[in-house]
């Protein structure tokens, strides 16, 4: 899994740095994996500007400016929270595209509605948010690494297609 998260984010890194782009994360269920895989690579500070780890819904409102309302109303794991996180982050750090996770990575926390796995990845732009839906298998860390693997994807695609 290691290896194809490195090829993902050596990928962004070139990507941005051949763009002239610099990316920012909001992350909850990955605890910072993505942010330590962009900054593994040497150089990466000419391209990545920071992270915010968000556990809390709390956190996600003090510090990504999204309104409880919106945590309260959707849950913290939503399609709406995870777009609030990519949005806010963007703006906050001034970046040109941002990543943002929300889910549950278990093995408890799930409910029928809201399964272990599942997980909302957002991608902000200045002009739009992109985001999906994922539902993924394995233990915990394996959660994590898929969800990391499939951010850096979901990035990576929006880089080449919008960029």
């Amino acid at each position: 899994m290691w290896n194809k998260i490195n090829k993902e984010s050596e990928f962004l890194f070139n990507q941005c740095k051949l763009k002239n782009i610099n990316v920012t994360t909001a992350e909850s269920c990955t605890g910072g994996m993505i942010a330590s895989s962009i900054v593994s690579i040497n150089g990466s500070s000419n391209i990545f500007k920071s992270s915010i780890v968000t556990y809390s819904n709390s956190m996600k409102s003090k510090l990504l400016n999204i309104p409880l309302s919106i945590i309260e109303t959707n849950g913290a794991v939503s399609e709406q929270t995870a777009y609030h996180m990519a949005l806010n982050v963007l703006l906050l750090m001034k970046a040109d595209i941002s990543i943002a996770v929300t889910g549950i990575a278990g093995p408890t926390g799930g409910s029928a509605n809201k399964p272990v796995g599942l997980v909302w990845i957002a991608i902000g732009t200045k002009i739009k948010v992109f985001q999906k839906k994922y539902l993924l298998n394995g233990n915990r860390l394996e959660i994590r690494q898929k969800t990391t693997l499939e951010s850096l994807k979901f990035a990576n695609k929006i880089i080449t297609e919008y960029f």
